[in-house]
C-alpha cells in the first residue's frame, strides 16, 4: 500500500464497501477499547455455512475468511470513524468450522490476512492463530476476532 493512500481508499480500489456492523446475537458488544488497543468480538459470515473438508472447499473458506474480515473492518470503522487511526493489526484468531481430518486452516485464514495487508500495508501484518473447531454458531464456516493497536 502506498503510504499516502488511506485504508478507505484501498478498500474502494478493491471494490469493498463497509456497511453497518452486524447486530450482536447475545449480551456482548462488538468491540472493547482498553487503552490504545481494540479487542473485537468474533465475526462470522452469513454467506458461508458448513464444514471445511466436507461441505466447503479451501477456496470457499478463503472467501469466507475474507468476508469475515470485511465484517471486522466494518466494526473498526464504526468504532473509530477513520481507519487511518489503526497503528497496527496486532493479532487475529481464526476459528474454522472443519472436519476432524481437515488440516488446512492456515490456508483458509489467508483470506483474512491477505486482505489486511492489501488494506493496511505493513501495518496489516500481524500475529495469527488458525484453529479447527467442531462447530461454530449457526453452522457458520468461520469466525474471526482480532486485536488492533490504534493512535488518536
Amino acid at each position: 500500500m502506498n503510504e499516502t493512500q488511506t485504508p478507505e481508499l484501498q478498500l474502494e480500489k478493491l471494490g469493498i464497501t463497509l456497511g453497518t456492523p452486524r447486530s450482536a446475537v447475545g449480551n456482548y458488544v462488538s468491540c472493547v477499547r482498553a487503552g490504545n488497543l481494540i479487542f473485537t468480538s468474533g465475526q462470522g459470515v452469513d454467506q458461508y455455512h458448513g464444514k471445511l473438508g466436507a461441505d466447503l472447499t479451501v477456496e470457499d473458506g478463503y472467501a469466507a475468511s475474507r468476508q469475515s474480515m470485511i465484517n471486522l473492518l466494518t466494526v473498526l470503522k464504526h468504532e473509530l470513524g477513520d481507519l487511518s487511526k489503526v497503528k497496527r493489526i496486532v493479532k487475529i484468531l481464526g476459528m474454522v468450522n472443519s472436519t476432524p481430518d481437515f488440516t488446512q486452516q492456515p490456508k483458509v485464514m489467508n483470506g483474512a490476512s491477505d486482505l489486511l495487508v492489501e488494506v493496511f500495508g505493513e501495518k496489516g501484518k500481524h500475529a495469527r492463530s488458525a484453529v479447527g473447531m467442531a462447530q461454530l454458531p449457526n453452522n457458520t464456516a468461520i469466525e474471526i476476532e482480532m486485536i488492533v493497536e490504534i493512535e488518536e
